[in-house]
């Protein structure tokens, strides 16, 4: 009697430790998985925002030197062109022709002086056009008259444009033309020996400037 009872209460307990103990390696089995569930999905979530900051950052990284690069060329070409500038205004104003006076220049536009200057100039580049094509006092040998043709675009017309108060752009393509016309009329010669040909280069010159430094090939909205 006593060992069945005995036999009874061991086993009695020992299925109640069972229980108990199954049931707290299943409870902490559960929790284990939880919280590696939570630790894996946590890190996965670190990894993929990593991953994309590193995409994002690659993509907007720009080359080392690049921008400086860029920088400095631009900076050294207006420094360039602010010199170039410089150098023509200070040499086309020591030799070119201009006021004797300090005073207010009074060809300005509007003004019948204003008028004549420019009459002046485009009249003698007509006039030098005449000339070199031998066209005025013809010549079968070259002679002053046609030299001054070829001439007559450097001596009159654009003293005589440059005389005007006009604006600060066409002042400069005044100041390019003064340099730029004696170099056309000393290399033209040695390729190609006509006043016309000169003479038309020099036109060609002219006009290309007045369109570069007046803006007349620009589109306007």
């Amino acid at each position: 009697m006593n060992t069945l009872m005995t036999t009874g209460l061991c086993n009695c307990q020992f299925s109640r430790f069972y229980f108990t103990s199954a049931t707290f390696r299943n409870n902490f089995t559960q929790s284990l998985r939880s919280k590696t569930s939570i630790i894996l999905a946590t890190s996965s979530d670190e990894v993929d925002t990593q991953t994309v900051e590193q995409v994002f950052k690659e993509e907007l990284k720009v080359e080392p030197g690049e921008g400086r690069k860029a920088s400095t060329t631009s900076t050294s070409a207006a420094a360039v062109d602010k010199d170039l500038k410089k150098v023509v205004q200070k040499t086309a104003a020591t030799f070119a022709p201009r006021a004797s006076t300090a005073t207010k220049n009074p060809a300005v536009p509007g003004t019948a002086l204003y008028t004549v200057f420019e009459v002046q100039g485009y009249a003698s580049m007509l006039l030098g056009g005449a000339l070199s094509f031998n066209l005025i006092f013809p010549s079968n040998e070259p002679d002053i008259w046609r030299l001054m043709g070829m001439w007559s675009i450097w001596m009159f017309t654009i003293p005589s444009l440059r005389a005007r108060d006009c604006s600060k752009n066409e002042k400069e393509a005044l100041n390019y033309l003064f340099l730029l016309v004696p170099l056309l009329n000393v290399i033209i010669p040695f390729f190609w020996k006509s006043f016309a040909v000169v003479w038309s280069a020099d036109i060609v010159a002219f006009f290309a400037m007045y369109a570069w430094k007046l803006g007349w090939l620009q589109r306007t909205d």
